[in-house]
């Protein structure tokens, strides 16, 4: 097991009705940091938040708490640098002090970096681009209506430049949120698909943590194991005409925070490098982050099988139920991937190019964007014919 350190300072409200508490939490924050008078960045996309009279609730808790606010909505999925710029101009403008990201994983990423961006005088890109680390940002914090991204309790923002077009992550501790909200009664009222991307991603965040190399990390592999299997079964309630089961939704949001909030990587060293190739799909065809996932993870597992069959055998008994008596590792391993495929298509994801229908032909320039900063991964380093290599099986 590899030393490690441990700390997630966002304060987590979950439960019903606890957007109600969002103007109290800020004015506890303020408090907290020496009686801090600030105004508000209202962030949000515009759409189902403020259709579902969330985002009048919201507005009518902070306004009890005596704060003011400025709006800034339109945000996209696969977040445009674009809405960045715009947040940032509007923060320096007219000196906002904290920000308050309502959607989900897409709206809390563009906030992350307007937060960056704020306290920066260059283009908040250099930090996505790696030409600069952030050290400093304005604090967020979020009223979660999707669970997918794990956003509201990470580090990590993703955000899509259109002139590229390139998506590009940054980890840093200054965006981790100081509180977020979570009701899951706020996810009845998702689109189906916008459930279903959303259980691939938080899928996705845990895999990218489960394979690993490094041994004896005994407690991780089964709070991995037990957290993959707990998002399958209750996403297969939702799907099984159990959209308002609060319990099953209350799993999932619980879920989806503790995929990405890094509890599950302790003691690890992950790979991610199936994120960094998803990254290229949906810059490319501006795909769901979770639609890209559930293509491109399923070939990455199949490409890696000979090089630890072991592991990926164990995945495939401990997460998808393959008794391993009726069937060697290989066989085994494979199976996985077979059911894993079954379980994205039942919920209505795409498995391969042409089920997203996305052009193959992309295929060798994407592998070569995908290595620009060099090879990807830590479970096996993949170089751009590994990448193109995974492509291909996810096309066909």
């Amino acid at each position: 097991m590899q030393n490690f350190e441990y700390c997630n300072r966002t304060k987590i409200i979950f439960g019903k009705e606890t957007e109600a508490r969002v103007g109290a939490e800020l004015a506890k924050y303020a408090e907290d940091n020496d009686g801090t008078s600030f105004r508000v960045l209202l962030h949000h996309s515009g759409g189902s938040s403020v259709r579902s009279g969330l985002l009048e609730r919201v507005k009518n808790s902070l306004k009890s708490a005596g704060f003011s606010w400025v709006e800034l909505d339109g945000v996209k999925p696969n977040p445009r640098l674009s809405k960045v710029h715009e947040g940032v101009a509007l923060c320096k403008k007219e000196k906002l002090g904290f920000i308050l990201a309502v959607g989900g994983g897409s709206v809390i990423d563009s906030a992350k970096a307007i937060a960056v961006g704020a306290l920066y005088d260059g283009d908040v890109w250099d930090f996505y681009d790696r030409k600069k680390t952030a050290v400093h940002a304005l604090p967020v914090a979020t009223v979660l209506t999707i669970p997918a991204a794990g956003s509201e309790s990470s580090i990590s923002s993703v955000i899509t430049n259109e002139a590229g077009p390139w998506k590009r992550p940054i980890d840093a501790e200054c965006i981790r949120p100081v509180f977020s909200v979570m009701n899951p009664e706020l996810t009845y009222s998702l689109p189906a698909y916008q459930t279903a991307c959303g259980v691939a991603d938080m899928l996705a965040h845990i895999m990218e943590r489960y394979f690993t190399k490094e041994p004896h990390v005994e407690l991780t592999d089964e709070l991995c194991e037990g957290a993959m299997r707990v998002i399958i079964r209750n996403a297969r309630r939702v799907f099984s005409g159990g959209e308002a089961d609060y319990n099953a939704r209350a799993e999932l949001m619980w879920a989806g925070a503790l995929a990405h909030n890094n509890l599950l990587s302790t003691g690890r060293i992950g790979d991610w490098g199936s994120h960094l190739i998803e990254h290229e799909l949906s810059a490319v065809f501006d795909i769901a982050h979770g639609a890209g996932l559930s293509i491109v993870f399923p070939a990455w597992i199949k490409y890696n099988i000979k090089e630890d069959t072991p592991r990926l055998a164990r995945f495939a008994a401990k997460v998808w139920g393959v008794d391993g008596a009726f069937y060697d590792h290989e066989q085994a391993a494979l199976e996985g991937v077979f059911r894993m495929k079954n379980f994205f298509r039942s919920i209505g994801l795409p498995v391969s190019f042409g089920d997203a229908e996305l052009d193959t032909g992309k295929i060798p320039e994407m592998a070569e964007r995908a290595v620009k900063f060099g090879p990807l991964g830590n479970y096996r380093k993949l170089y751009a014919g590994d990448v193109e290599a995974i492509l291909r099986l996810a096309a066909g």
